[in-house]
């Protein structure tokens, strides 16, 4: 079974989802606030998050920004917050979707199925990625651009696939220094904008997927 951690502090909502869930072949975990999400995330394996936006102790949005910090596990935020500045601050932070409260529990769960089968796909190619003369083969840490190899250092690689990972999306200066420098970094966030300019110098002419997207980050276009 699909192992999925829910988060919502409306118990009838989150006790109706569970259920719902659970009979279309789910396995649920279900709390109640941020800060339970939080820790039955790192001390669980989950394929998918449901967040709620407001909840108490810590919000959906610092939820989702430590999970990106530690893995790329897909994650659905639940709201009833519409207004335009809050979703897109959800996506920058690494969401994959959103569904607005009331919701149909029969759309709940097709979002579901189709944001794990995205995931899926992407998992299929996550070894190995092609595009426009870069090809990087992650299980060896090969990187060619137009068939000529490309030295990166460590870091720099798991920047590049971090990248890819997220390719299309808008990762944010803080985004990048959590997953790649981890939560506990105190230096400059300028350290980001060194890596990127080197990184794309190693890259060549395929330095430019790697876009800056003014007052907000970064993105990687194949």
């Amino acid at each position: 079974m699909c192992r999925i951690l829910l988060a919502e502090d409306n118990e009838n909502l989150r006790e109706v989802m569970t259920d719902y869930l659970t009979d279309n072949g789910f396995t649920v975990d279900a709390v109640a606030d941020g800060m339970l999400a939080w820790e039955a995330f790192c001390g669980n394996d989950y394929r998918l998050v449901l967040l709620d936006v407001m909840m108490p102790r810590m919000n959906g949005f610092e939820v989702c920004r430590r999970i990106r910090a530690k893995e790329d596990v897909p994650i659905l935020f639940l709201t009833a917050r519409v207004q335009e500045q809050d979703q897109l601050l959800g996506y920058s932070l690494g969401a994959d979707e959103y569904i607005v409260k009331p919701f149909s529990l029969p759309v709940l769960v097709a979002k579901c199925r189709a944001i794990l089968e995205r995931a899926a796909g992407r998992a299929m190619a996550a070894e190995v990625f092609t595009a426009d003369g870069l090809s990087v083969d992650f299980a060896k840490n090969a990187v060619l651009v137009d068939g000529a190899a490309v030295e990166l250092q460590a870091l720099d690689m798991r920047l590049l696939r971090y990248f890819i990972a997220n390719r299309g999306r808008v990762l944010t200066r803080e985004q990048i220094l959590d997953r790649i420098w981890g939560l506990e970094y105190e230096g400059s966030d300028r350290v980001v904008d060194t890596h990127i300019k080197k990184l794309r110098k190693a890259l060549g002419r395929c330095g430019s997927h790697i876009e800056t997207v003014i007052k907000e980050g970064y993105r990687f276009v194949p």
